[in-house]
């Protein structure tokens, strides 16, 4: 039975993933194309309005779709796998309260990270059944990536920067 809640459940977990970080990189974008070529061409600048075009929220999605595609089964499989055991009621239920903290903040207007949330929801499940049931180790190196993947993107890009700079 809650194999087809299952479905359900991800679907609804899904929805939340798009509606919460495609939001992000629109807004990214919006803001770089507002503080180049759109700003004096889309703007009306007596009501405050930008207006972007429809196409941004294409490619974001698109991009969100083929990232999950490409590199996404990794992080599925250290959720699904790798922390706790996960049966299908279990997944059902980690996966409800992680697309109701999504749509939660998204109406708020609050970006939140899905992998936080999912991955929150998982050890949460783990946990109800025995704190030992959790691979605390696996919880551990995740959060941790979370942790440096902020000032390792920035080292990233201020050495692609400076590349580009002494090509230039």
């Amino acid at each position: 039975w809650f194999r087809v809640v299952q479905l359900g459940s991800a679907a609804a977990y899904s929805l939340g993933h798009g509606t919460n970080d495609a939001q992000k990189t629109m807004g990214i974008i919006a803001a770089l194309l507002y503080a180049s070529i759109w700003r004096t061409q889309q703007a009306d600048f007596a009501t405050g309005k930008v207006e972007f075009p429809f196409w941004i929220v294409l490619v974001c999605h698109l991009a969100i779709a083929l990232g999950t595609m490409a590199g996404g089964w990794r992080i599925v499989k250290t959720m699904g796998m790798k922390i706790t055991k996960l049966r299908p009621y279990d997944g059902a239920c980690a996966e409800l309260a992680a697309a109701t903290s999504l749509f939660t903040s998204a109406s708020l207007g609050i970006p939140v990270s899905t992998t936080h949330t999912i991955t929150g929801a998982i050890v949460g499940v783990g946990s109800v059944h025995r704190m030992s049931a959790v691979r605390w180790g696996v919880a551990r190196q995740v959060v941790w990536a979370w942790v440096l993947t902020i000032p390792c993107s920035g080292i990233v890009a201020a050495i692609v920067y400076w590349l580009l700079a002494l090509v230039r």
